[in-house]
């Protein structure tokens, strides 16, 4: 889960700059788990229905999200030797539609961004 901080800094040229922290503590595959659609644009083969299913329906308390997320993408036909996090992040991230996460800490981290 994300957490909150406020910490008071100057810009560089002395004025109040805003500044919002945010610590991702847990997996970022969860944020993946939050937009099934941009998944299954990412990887076909992906269930559509995959958002349904018990152990996915709370993006942020699925436990062990990386290893869950590379079966998920396995089962579907991607990454038979291991998932890859850095080619697997950026392909999902390319179709996220942020206003649509499901994921809690991401829309945490999202509307702190927004609210910059």
């Amino acid at each position: 889960m994300a957490q909150k901080a406020k910490l008071r800094v100057r810009s560089r040229h002395g004025a109040p700059a805003q500044v919002i922290i945010r610590i991702a503590v847990e997996e970022l595959e969860s944020w993946f788990f939050g937009d099934v659609p941009a998944l299954r644009a990412a990887f076909p083969g992906v269930p559509v229905e995959l958002a349904k299913k018990a152990k996915f329906r709370e993006p942020d308390e699925i436990k062990n999200a990386w290893e869950s997320l590379e079966a998920v993408l396995q089962r579907a036909g991607h990454f038979p030797t291991g998932l890859q996090k850095i080619r697997c992040a950026r392909s999902v991230a390319a179709h996220m539609d942020p206003a649509n996460n499901r994921s809690t800490s991401f829309c945490v981290f999202r509307d702190a961004l927004l609210a910059l």
